[in-house]
Order: C-alpha cells, then structure tokens, then sequence
C-alpha cells in the first residue's frame, strides 16, 4: 500500500503544482475540489462531499496550501484506492493538467502521446522526494532501454560528456527537462519519430504496464480445436490474448501462479515450435513462429512463474528498488564520510589549537627568560656602579694618607713614643687579614650566585630544546598531519631560532660584562696592591703611622679592595632573593 501511495502522490503533485499559477505553494478551494472529485472517480473511490465541504469549509481563510490538501488526500482518498482503477486514465487526467503549462510541443520530436508516456516513465523512475527529479543513474538506464529498443548501441562516452555539461551542483531532471532531452534526438540520432515512438511505446509497456513480453502466435482451442493467431501480452500474473495488437478485443486470460509450468512439444498437426503451459484449471497449446520466439517465449513464461513462487517483484521493478537502495547506501556512505571528514577536520583545529598554545608557551617562556637576563644585566651594572663608587672612594682615602703621610713627617721625633701605636697597628693589621679573608669568601658566594645564574640559564636553555623535542614528536606523531602541521612547524623552528638567538645574544652580553667585571677586579687588585706596597714602605722608612680612616657607625664587609658596598645581612637577602627566582622558574 505504501508503494502504491508513492506512486499515486507523484501524479497529483504534478496537478497541484500546475494549478498553482503564481507559485505560491497555495492552490484555490475551488480548484482543489475539482480535483478531488476527478480523483475519486478515477480511482474508484467513494466521493463524499460532505467531508470535502467540511475540509474545505468557506469560513477559510485564502487557498489551500500543498500540506493543508495532504491530510484530506491521505485520509478520504489514498487510504481508500484498493488498486482496481485505471492507471493510465489517472495519469492523464494528471498529464492534461501540468501538460498545457509545462510542455513545449514546437521543438519536440516526439507526439503529446508519446511525451505523457516518457511523463509517466518519469515518475515511476524518479526519486521520493519533492520537487520530483531524475537522478543521473536512472536518466542513463532509460536512455538504454530506448536505445536497445531502437536497435542502437549505447555510448557511454556520449552520456559522460552530457553530464561533464552540466551545472556542478546538478542533481537530476525534472519532467519536463526529461522529455526535452528524449525529445531533442541527441541520443537517437538518425532515428525516425516512429522508430522513436516504437521504442517509447515498448518501455513504456514493460516499465507502466508491467508487460514483460508481447506478440503474435497461434492457439489452439479448447472446443473445435482449431489454430488461431492472437496477440500474447504476458504481464508478472496473467497472459492475455486479443484479436489484435490494438488490444480492443480481448479473448481470454491465463492465469499464472506458483502451481503453473511450461514445456515445449514436439511439431504436430503440420504445427511447428510448439509449447505448453499448464495450470490448474487448463492446459494452452501455444505455437510460436520461430525457435528463437519459442524459447524467448518460454524463458519469460518459467521466469515469471519463478518469480510468482519466490514472491519477488518483477524484474524491472526489483532492479529498480536495488539501484534505489545502493543509491541511498551510497548516500549514506557518503554522510558518514562527510562527518569523518568534520570530525578530522574538528581534531585537526584542536591540534592547531595545542600548537598555538605550545608557540605562546615558548613565547612567554623566551620572554621569561629575556626578562630574567635584563634583570640580571641591570644586578650586574648596577655592582658595576658600585665598584666605581669604591675606586673614588678608595682615591679619596688614598689622598687623604697622602695628606696625613705629609703631616706625620713632621712627627719623626716621636717615634720612640709610639711603639705602642705600632703594636697597636699589627693588631689591626692581623683584623685586616682577617677581614680580607672573610671578603674573599664573600667573592666566593658571590660567584656561587654567578654559577646558579648560569645554572638558571642552562635550564631554560633545555627547557626550550625539550619544547622543540616535543614540537619535532607532534610533528612525527603520524604522517597524515605532517603536511598540514608543516607550515606551523617551520613558523615555530623560525620562532625558535630567533629565540635561540636571542639567548646566544644574551649569553654574548653576559660574557661581555663577565669580562668587564674581571676587568674592573683586576684594576682594583691593582689598586690594593699598590696601596699595600705603599703601606710597606711607608712603615719601613717613616716608623710607627697609624692611618685615619673614617669609620662607620654600622659594621660593614672588608674586601682586599677595601670597605664593602653592602653589608653581610644585604648580601643575605640577596642571596635569598636569587634562591625565589631560581625556584620560581623551575616550577
């Protein structure tokens, strides 16, 4: 039933569509219940008007649109079709509504008749949905039919360079192109109207009208026992018999069904080619005209009966419910090839996301580290400052002793006086070593500091190999993406680079100031040494001095340059100041 309501729908939506003059979607009451009315009929429906009045009540407002006149149609009419109705009749009431609007009958090779037969053929071939079209396949197995039915060869090559013709996003044909394009000869080229009409005429039957084989040949009667020629028609249950290819005159049926058979006989009664069929009521001795006729005969008979026995559909009509499910398999399969691709496509826009994420964590980690270093650069010019305030400070002290020196030699007389100053002044030489000592091992903490800064250094260096390892590893994760993450990988090598070098930049400058800080700690080695020199020989040629420095009220580091900058608590704090950042950057 639903097959038969598919088949039905097509038709009238032709109609529908035809009385639908503005193409608005909406057709007129009036119209619409006088399409009803034709449609019961035809159908042999029972018409009830009161239901029709009842749908199509006049308190509506405006027309009926296609899914207003579904529900009507499906409940009073399609519900009710019991499939004993004419089915051309119903396609031409149809065909005579879309035809006077749609149909260009000047450029056409074909009669109207012949155009409502290729109408019809097309709603039979055509897809379930709406609008109505022909898809490619089905347009290429209805060309072949009409050409091995003219007696052509089919030319594939010709049917692929129409479609290379066509629009790219072209899914089908409507009726009226279909019948345009059978109508313009340009794959029956060559051929005459009639042949063409021949040709229509035979799919039209096989396809419509389920006649599987039709022709002349003899029969004998059941009575008199005489021969006489009629026109088989054999169709998927029943074979009739007429006067005529006209098929005005009908004689007779045979029934067929799972219980029937077919044999051939041997030529009697000055009959050749002869065959038998059998069913449970009678038995037809047929006569064909040749063997070939015979055995074709024969073979659509057995083939129909074995269908009937299998239950299975006719041949044309099977082989068009196959081609319409690998079509949708096919669809299908190309859905879900369609949402692989999205989903690869959603994976890869993830990946590209961890990338960016990867190059801003390099980023900000380079940043990190550019800023350590400035840092670091502005910690060490500002010791350098420093060191240059010690060197004017020590000048000034060492002109003040001059000053001192010149006034103490005026004292020489006194010499005897001051031993005891000069006992004094060992003492105070012994705290000098001393202190000298404790600033040495402040130079060591200080280059302790130095090491864990270059330690520092070293570990962010390894932190950004480790992020190009990674990047390499991503990039080797697997070979489909190699091509698409290539251009982020060469961005990332070139923003690594730059940063690598940045940081030989840096490690550059640090040995530079490295150098400059040596530089300046052998200039104030100098220094000391010849302060300490002078002290000598101030001792051993002036006698007892006792040098007057100024003091200060907090205790302060002694280095072998002389007083220190900073204290040893400041120089603790620093200590821990360097250990925080240390820790910070490793987490």
């Amino acid at each position: 039933m639903g097959s038969l309501k598919e088949e039905l729908l097509k038709p009238i939506w032709h109609a529908f569509t035809a009385l639908d003059l503005d193409r608005s979607g909406k057709v007129s009451k009036s119209q619409l219940k006088v399409l009803s009315h034709n449609l019961c009929t035809l159908l042999n429906v029972p018409h009830d008007p009161v239901a029709l009045e009842e749908h199509f009540r006049d308190d509506d407002e405006g027309p009926v649109s296609n899914q207003g006149y579904m529900p009507y149609l499906n409940r009073f009419i399609l519900e009710k079709v019991q499939g004993n109705f004419d089915k051309v009749e119903f396609n031409k009431m149809c065909w005579t509504l879309c035809a006077k609007k749609n149909l260009k009958k000047s450029t056409l090779f074909l009669s109207e008749d012949d155009a409502f037969k290729v109408w019809v053929i097309f709603n039979f071939l055509s897809e379930d949905k709406y609008p109505l079209v022909i898809v490619p396949e089905e347009i290429e197995y209805l060309l072949k039919k009409l050409t091995e039915a003219m007696g052509l060869g089919w030319h594939q090559e010709q049917f692929e360079h129409y479609k290379i013709g066509l629009d790219a996003g072209w899914e089908g044909l409507s009726a009226w192109d279909l019948i345009l394009l059978i109508g313009s000869g340009q794959f029956s080229k060559g051929m005459d109207r009639q042949t063409v009409s021949m040709a229509v005429n035979e799919v039209f039957n096989e396809l419509i009208l389920d006649v599987l084989k039709q022709g002349y040949m003899w029969k004998k009667g059941h009575k008199r026992k005489n021969w006489t020629e009629r026109w088989f028609v054999l169709k998927p249950n029943i074979i009739s018999y007429y006067v005529s290819e006209d098929l005005k005159d009908k004689r007779g049926d045979i029934a067929l069904d799972a219980n029937c058979s077919v044999e051939a006989l041997p030529d009697k009664d000055g009959k050749k080619c002869l065959f038998l069929i059998k069913s449970l009521e009678k038995c037809f001795e047929i006569s064909a005209s040749d063997k070939k006729k015979k055995q074709e005969w024969i073979h659509a008979i057995q083939t129909t009966v074995n269908l009937l026995r299998l239950g299975n559909p006719p041949l044309h009509k099977e082989a068009r419910q196959k081609r319409k499910e690998l079509r949708q398999k096919l669809q299908a399969e190309q859905e879900e090839l369609e949402r692989q691709m999205k989903e690869l496509q959603v994976a890869n826009e993830n990946k590209q996301k961890e990338l960016e994420t990867v190059r801003m964590q390099l980023e900000e980690a380079a940043a990190r580290a550019s800023e350590e270093e400035k840092k670091r650069l502005q910690t060490q010019m500002e010791l350098q400052d420093r060191f240059s305030l010690e060197l004017e400070r020590e000048k000034m002290v060492r002109q003040k002793m001059e000053e001192q020196v010149a006034q103490k030699s005026s004292e020489l007389e006194q010499y005897f006086q001051r031993v005891q100053e000069l006992e004094e002044m060992y003492k105070q030489l012994q705290e000098a070593l001393e202190d000298e000592k404790q600033a040495r091992q402040d130079e060591e903490t200080v280059r302790r500091l130095q090491g864990r800064l270059l330690e520092e250094e070293s570990t962010k260096r390894a932190e950004l190999e480790k992020w190009h390892l990674e990047q390499q590893q991503t990039i080797q994760m697997t070979e489909a993406e190699k091509q698409e993450l290539e251009n982020q990988r060469i961005i990332k090598e070139r923003a690594l680079q730059v940063a690598m070098q940045q940081l030989e930049q840096l490690e550059l400058e640090r040995k530079q100031a490295l150098e400059q800080y040596q530089e300046v700690k052998k200039k104030l080695e100098v220094a000391a040494s010849n302060t300490k020199s002078w002290k000598d020989k101030v001792a051993q040629h002036e006698g007892l001095i006792r040098l007057i420095e100024p003091g200060s009220k907090n205790p302060h580091l002694i280095t072998n340059w002389g007083p220190a900058a900073f204290t040893e608590a400041e120089l603790e704090q620093r200590e821990k100041s360097w250990k925080g950042k240390r820790t910070t950057s490793e987490q």
